[in-house]
């Protein structure tokens, strides 16, 4: 899994502040990043079963490569879990705020 770092744009695109229906056209919001990432969890976890198949069926598969591609899947989950759960603290501290 490669891990990309945040240019200066997706830091920009995530602070500003823009009214509801005006959509960024680049298209590197924070939903789309969000959306990219999950398709990636979700790629890893479908080439980890695959692999998982294919070394019980018998195919051409070594074992450590089997290994290494659910380690992925696995890290990859775990990553994908605490992000989810940072943004739900951030949601709650947000909704209690006072205005």
């Amino acid at each position: 899994m490669k891990i990309q770092s945040i240019s200066h744009e997706q830091i920009g695109a995530l602070t500003q502040h823009k009214p509801e229906g005006i959509s960024n056209p680049k298209g590197n919001g924070f939903l789309d990043t969000l959306k990219d990432s999950l398709s990636q969890v979700n790629n890893l976890q479908k080439t980890a079963e695959q692999a998982v198949t294919d070394l019980v069926s018998g195919k051409d598969q070594e074992i450590h490569q089997t290994m290494i591609a659910v380690e992925k899947a696995d890290v990859s989950f775990q990553l994908m879990m605490q992000v989810r759960n940072k943004i739900l603290t951030a949601y709650e501290e947000i909704s209690r705020m006072q205005i």
